[in-house]
């Protein structure tokens, strides 16, 4: 790789790490083929991406970014897990991690700040996006449901005297 590759590779980390909600690093040792593939599919399946890093470049790309207090984590055989949705990765690497002794999570940024091991997986232990959103329409929507209920009972009540006067006569 010449110098200008190893530039544009950079800046590219740069951009995309600086762009993400969540970079999770992670120790990836002894990893065959198949089983990186395997993960990288479960990434891809997050809208999450999982890449092998050069030490020497990857501290070079978070030089001078809110991502420096990173670049003590870069040694050894390093992967970079980084996702828009700020628990995606977090959540894929834990899950991976947890079958495969061969990948640990060291750390990771979030949103201005360095997070350690403990941080990341307690990121993966909450629910996804998509989840809280639910929630959140549940708890929206339950007030309205409980005032049509409310509303709907005083004809219920009159409707159960009446029948009960019907079947008494």
């Amino acid at each position: 790789m010449n110098k200008t590759q190893k530039q544009e590779l950079i800046a590219d980390w740069k951009e995309k790490w600086e762009q993400a909600g969540l970079v999770v690093i992670v120790r990836q040792t002894g990893l065959t083929v198949s089983e990186m593939t395997d993960l990288r599919r479960k990434m891809r399946a997050e809208n999450a991406s999982f890449r092998i890093v050069k030490n020497t470049l990857a501290k070079r790309a978070v030089t001078g970014t809110e991502l420096e207090g990173l670049s003590s984590s870069f040694s050894g055989p390093i992967g970079v897990a980084f996702s828009t949705d700020p628990i995606a990765a977090a959540k894929v690497v834990e899950k991976f991690a947890s079958t495969n002794d061969k990948v640990k999570i060291l750390g990771g940024y979030m949103n201005g700040q360095i997070l350690n091991e403990n941080n990341v997986k307690a990121l993966a232990k909450l629910p996804s996006l998509d989840e809280q959103r639910s929630i959140l329409i549940g708890i929206i929507n339950a007030p309205a449901t409980k005032i049509a209920r409310l509303l709907k009972e005083p004809g219920a009540q009159i409707a159960r005297v009446l029948s009960a006067y019907s079947k008494k006569d």
